[in-house]
């Protein structure tokens, strides 16, 4: 008997979907097998879940996930020749359609998807493109997947290179623009414990503020920025060091080597 979905990876991504997934009510325990070549992870996701089965092979299944390291997919997609799924979403960075497609039994629908690791805490970006032989409703199932863990979009694949540039090297941004202000802190008198709890807060508080506002990042930066104030030197000193055309440089540069592992 088929089962509803075989996830085929039980790392850190897996996992946060499963969790997202159970939490969603899309699916049970049960309905889940997932295959995870250590044994050890085996033990620890079995444990964690009750009900979860964790297996070596791939069961037959409604759908699957790809969610292993891209040198991995080839394996996984080999392994579901007898589980044949009847649609498989990928979440394998670089891995083309072309190339899931080729692996994977003729004619099986593929979803392909960008997730970022903001879907560990329920809050990820996720940007999915259609194969050649996925239908919307395949398209459908995949975001139905994806946004039990944030938000989805839909992108033809030549746009997953950039997507790759913009959010999913982009928590490394906010990470390092987040040492950057606990250091400032740090360097203007607050005791670190207090300088990272500031730092975050203000990221956490200020992506929540854009999120919900219906104004958009330039209005909300021009409307805290007070003529000759604190903020304006802030940003003048920002504007000095070519803050802004650094992270436009460094989501172009994430692209560029996006599109140089996918030509392989």
């Amino acid at each position: 008997m088929a089962v509803r979905l075989v996830l085929m990876g039980g790392g850190r991504m897996g996992e946060a979907l499963l969790e997202g997934l159970f939490a969603a009510k899309w699916a049970t325990p049960e309905d889940v097998v997932v295959v995870e070549p250590l044994g050890g992870r085996r033990d620890q996701l079995a444990e964690r879940y009750a009900g979860l089965r964790v297996d070596t092979a791939p069961h037959p299944a409604d759908g699957a996930i790809v969610a292993v390291k891209p040198n991995d997919v080839a394996a996984a997609c080999g392994a579901l020749h007898d589980a044949r799924p009847r649609r498989v979403l990928s979440i394998a960075a670089g891995v083309t359609i072309d190339a899931l497609e080729r692996a994977l039994p003729a004619q099986t629908p593929v979803v392909r998807a960008m997730p970022n690791t903001p879907a560990l805490v329920g809050q990820g970006a996720a940007a999915l493109a259609a194969g050649t032989h996925a239908t919307d409703d395949d398209v459908a199932w995949a975001e139905e997947i994806l946004q039990a863990v944030g938000v989805t979009v839909r992108v033809p694949e030549k746009l997953l290179d950039a997507v790759t540039g913009l959010s999913g090297s982009g928590p490394a941004y906010v990470f390092l623009v987040a040492e950057a202000l606990v250091e400032g802190g740090v360097a203007a008198g607050l005791p670190r414990d207090i300088s990272e709890t500031l730092a975050v807060q203000t990221l956490k508080g200020a992506a929540t503020l854009l999120a919900e506002s219906t104004e958009s990042a330039e209005q909300l930066r021009a409307a805290v920025t007070s003529p000759g104030g604190t903020t304006a030197a802030g940003l003048r000193s920002l504007e000095r060091a070519a803050t802004r055309s650094a992270f436009i440089e460094a989501v172009l540069a994430a692209t560029h080597r996006s599109r140089e592992l996918g030509a392989g």
